[in-house]
């Protein structure tokens, strides 16, 4: 029986739990609902400050596919460098400056260029022919060959269009291929190879190319692309390439380690520059 009296109280009680919880409810969830957009704006803030940039950069191109470039760009490439004053002395012919701000001059070919057959197959301009083979001839140890003379302009054209249409094959864009491309091969009217004056040079083993920079400049012949003077040339490294400019201007751009472009503007300055060390272990055959 005293069970059964209790009874009623429990109930009693019961429910004025659940009153008490059901009034407390909506301020709970009013609570609840407040919280959670405080921590919704509070965490967006800290994201946006605290994430750092490289992961979320990373995770925009982690889906793109990037090519892989052959070429190592620098900043060194002015491509859009506005041509400079430079003294040409008109009456040396061997100091003709051709490159993308002096295109080849137009009455160049007015008088057609007397060519002589080197070995190897290439052909020079008749008047750099015997210095060029006395220094060939000096460094017969090291197996030199003329892999590139003078070129005509339907050959320098097809050798810019090849180099441009690997490197879109490669995935590059026009522009991009054409900018990659005029790295190492020169647009037609802009490459000393036209003129005659200019030779690509391999040989059995590396040290031909050490050899000619320490040597060339006794047989008129320039170091014509260091890697030092990307900045003004434009053109990156080639230490095949090899440029005619006479004994005279030779050994002063060699002594003062400037390169032709430099020498042209001011002969008789004086220079700091280092000489371009040793460059790129390439066998170049489609050089500027």
């Amino acid at each position: 029986m005293k069970e059964q009296k209790n009874l009623p109280v429990r109930r009693y009680r019961k429910r004025r739990k659940h009153r008490i919880r059901l009034r407390f409810l909506p301020h709970a969830v009013l609570i609840a609902g407040c919280l959670a957009i405080i921590i919704s704006i509070t965490g967006t803030l800290f994201d946006k400050e605290n994430i750092p940039h490289e992961i979320v950069f990373n995770k925009r191109i982690s889906s793109e596919a990037i090519p892989e470039i052959p070429v190592v760009e620098t900043n060194d490439f002015q491509v859009d460098a506005e041509p400079s004053e430079v003294q040409t002395l008109d009456t040396d012919w061997y100091l003709t400056l051709v490159n993308r701000q002096h295109p080849l001059p137009e009455n160049y070919m007015d008088e057609s260029i007397s060519l002589v057959d080197v070995p190897g197959g290439e052909k020079v301009d008749a008047r750099i022919y015997e210095p060029l083979m006395e220094m060939l001839n000096d460094a017969e140890e090291l197996g030199p060959i003329v892999v590139s003379g003078y070129r005509t302009p339907e050959k320098q054209q097809s050798l810019y269009d090849d180099k441009i249409n690997q490197y879109k094959k490669q995935g590059y864009s026009e522009s991009e291929a054409i900018e990659l491309a005029q790295q190492w091969v020169a647009e037609p009217g802009t490459s000393e190879h036209q003129l005659g004056l200019a030779v690509d040079i391999n040989g059995a083993t590396y040290d031909i190319y050490i050899w000619l920079q320490e040597n060339s400049y006794k047989y008129g012949f320039i170091f014509r692309y260091p890697g030092n003077k990307t900045h003004i040339t434009n053109v990156a490294e080639e230490v095949w390439h090899y440029r005619y400019v006479g004994k005279e201007a030779a050994a002063e751009i060699y002594e003062r380690g400037v390169c032709l472009e430099e020498y042209l503007e001011n002969p008789q300055s004086l220079s700091t520059d280092d000489q371009s060390t040793q460059g790129q272990d390439f066998q170049g055959t489609d050089s500027q």
